[in-house]
């Protein structure tokens, strides 16, 4: 068995203890006939609208894409799209948003540009992605105040996005002191192994590069707030459809405060498919509201399906049609310069 084998073998099980962590605290001192009678009073019919804002924010997050990978070369908003929906099928079963090296690799593809210039633009992504999520909480701080351990947490991601934004720009800054680096670093590798990983660091470093014009600036900014807006929209109607804003007189800041706090699961990698860990984190956002742990739990398995199973069906149709196996995909997402 080969080292990255064990590795990956190592991630999924990490990954499987976590979510049954997660699934158990949830489940503690749960009321499951509470949690019955959630289910069955929901109103399932606002589930149409709460996945049309899902698939939204998949079209607005390929638009986005889109602007952000124009530098390099302009690419199709059906084939970000696509790409997009596969990546996020793979992420509900492997770990640690390994589905991002899924979503380079058919994205490269469709586009035909280097896989590790596409990862680039897809880190830039999850750093937009977790700033505006920071935003957020910031805006929530001022109607509701966070659990101590979400504050840290904000903290914590606003320390790593910094760290790791300021790496990235001084990389690129000194691109080529940090090949040389990496050439001193991988010298004892074979001599093609060793050029392929400088290859891959380069191609990486070309894909960070500076927007076209001040207005693809604006839309990335417009299109990354309408996203979150359409997450908000799913948490809100959500609770009209378990009835919640009557029942437990939440405010308008519940679906913000609940958003922010669950998306931690999301931004944070752990357990395939964010199982477990968005479950205990819907369920303790909602507490914080007086709705108790039995409808709260109701609430979380009916949102994280909504938000998972359609894409990862619509995923699994664009692999079937374009004749694409998994295990095609695992075998080459490896190698980003083929």
């Amino acid at each position: 068995m080969g080292i990255r084998k064990i590795i990956t073998n190592w991630k999924i099980i990490a990954g499987v203890l976590l979510s049954l962590l997660f699934i158990f605290l949830a489940f503690r001192q749960v009321d499951f006939i509470q949690m019955k009678r959630a289910f069955a009073e929901a109103d399932y019919w606002l589930l149409i609208p709460i996945l049309a804002f899902v698939f939204l924010s998949l079209l607005l997050r390929s638009w986005r894409w889109q602007y952000l990978l124009a530098p390099i070369l302009p690419a199709r908003l059906p084939d970000l799209f696509s790409s997009l929906a596969v990546g996020y099928m793979a992420n509900t079963f492997l770990p640690a948003h390994l589905g991002e090296f899924i979503r380079a690799y058919h994205a490269r593809k469709k586009t035909g540009i280097a896989a590790s210039a596409i990862f680039a633009t897809i880190v830039i992504e999850r750093l937009i992605d977790i700033f505006t999520l920071l935003v957020l909480m910031g805006l929530a701080l001022t109607v509701f105040p966070f659990p101590g351990w979400a504050q840290k947490s904000g903290m914590i991601m606003l320390v790593l996005v910094a760290g790791l934004f300021t790496l990235l720009l001084l990389m690129k800054k000194c691109q080529r002191r940090t090949l040389a680096v990496s050439n001193r670093l991988t010298a004892f590798l074979p001599v093609a192994f060793s050029k392929k990983i400088h290859d891959l660091i380069e191609q990486f470093l070309n894909g960070i590069v500076a927007l076209q014009s001040t207005v693809h600036y604006l839309m990335v900014a417009i299109l990354s707030v309408l996203i979150w807006v359409c997450y908000a929209m799913t948490f809100q109607l959500l609770f009209y459809a378990f009835d919640f804003v009557r029942i437990y007189h939440l405010p308008w800041a519940a679906a913000l405060v609940t958003l922010v706090i669950t998306t931690i699961s999301v931004v944070v990698p752990s357990s395939p498919g964010y199982v477990g860990s968005y479950h205990l984190l819907c369920q303790l956002s909602l507490g914080l509201f007086a709705v108790p742990k039995g409808p709260a739990l109701s609430y979380a398995f009916v949102l994280h399906a909504i938000n998972i199973f359609p894409v990862f069906f619509l995923g699994l149709f664009i692999i079937s049609r374009e004749k694409i196996s998994l295990a095609a995909i695992a075998r080459e997402k490896h190698d980003f310069n083929d």
